[in-house]
């Protein structure tokens, strides 16, 4: 995919995602932080549903969308989506950079939405802080989106079961978070837009402002199909042309 393609998709999914959480954020204010749709009907659920096995995976997943795991995860974002040593600094410090911005600016929106969570006595885990957007679905959302951007730009084989591993990892986190009776439905709901815009927005950024000599190519691409790397391509001699075999054409 070009990267005009890329930067239009991105924006494209981005300007959705944000447009659907500002409708979801106004209507969470609106109704001044009570329960939405199904977010009482989910959590009584939830609570009612404690194995000591479900409890104990749900602990241990969640645990997995905050602290210093999906920092080190969007720094192997990074590492995979690099070919050159060059290339890989900069793409570990910019999906640092995504997820740390992101990070900040989440903050920012619980803070003036400052919506409660769910009573005390549904928790089964700890938590602080507001409800709107779930932080933990947040992180995991951006975490796990960088990861498939970085293998898709890469383009290796069996892209697609990772894809389904790691989206399905980020969106668990953020169903623990209703099943450990921390946050309403409609706070995870919020944390997965709020990832999706985020993403598009930074993805539309790189997409169109990285200059080409940092940006690594897909190895399934027109250089890697002729095996040259160096931006040459090789181009039959037609007759009358002198030498037989194949020249190297630089691109423009």
């Amino acid at each position: 995919m070009k990267r005009g393609d890329v930067a239009e998709l991105a924006g494209s999914c981005g300007l959705g995602a944000w447009t659907s959480f500002s409708v979801l954020t106004m209507v969470v204010v609106g109704h001044d932080g009570i329960p939405l749709f199904a977010d009482a009907d989910l959590l009584s659920w939830s609570a009612a549903h404690h194995p000591d096995v479900a409890l104990a995976f749900a602990r241990g997943l969640t645990a997995t969308g905050t602290g210093v795991i999906p920092f080190a995860l969007a720094a192997l974002a990074g590492i995979i989506a690099g070919r050159t040593l060059r290339q890989r600094a900069l793409a570990v410090t910019l999906c640092l950079a995504c997820l740390g911005a992101g990070q900040t600016l989440r903050y920012a929106v619980m803070a003036l939405v400052a919506r409660p969570r769910p009573p005390l006595t549904d928790w089964r885990t700890h938590a602080s802080g507001w409800a709107f957007p779930s932080g933990h679905t947040t992180t995991a959302a951006l975490t796990a989106g960088l990861l498939i951007i970085a293998v898709h730009v890469r383009g290796p084989r069996g892209r697609t079961p990772f894809t389904l591993v790691i989206g399905g990892w980020g969106a668990l986190v953020g169903l623990t978070r209703v099943y450990l009776g921390v946050h309403w439905f409609t706070d995870v709901l919020g944390g997965w837009l709020f990832a999706l815009g985020w993403l598009g927005a930074c993805l539309r950024a790189v997409a169109c402002w990285l200059p080409e000599r940092w940006a690594p190519h897909d190895r399934h691409g027109p250089s890697a199909r002729d095996g040259r790397s160096d931006g040459h391509y090789r181009k039959p001699n037609g007759p009358g042309t002198g030498t037989g075999g194949t020249s190297f054409v630089r691109r423009s």
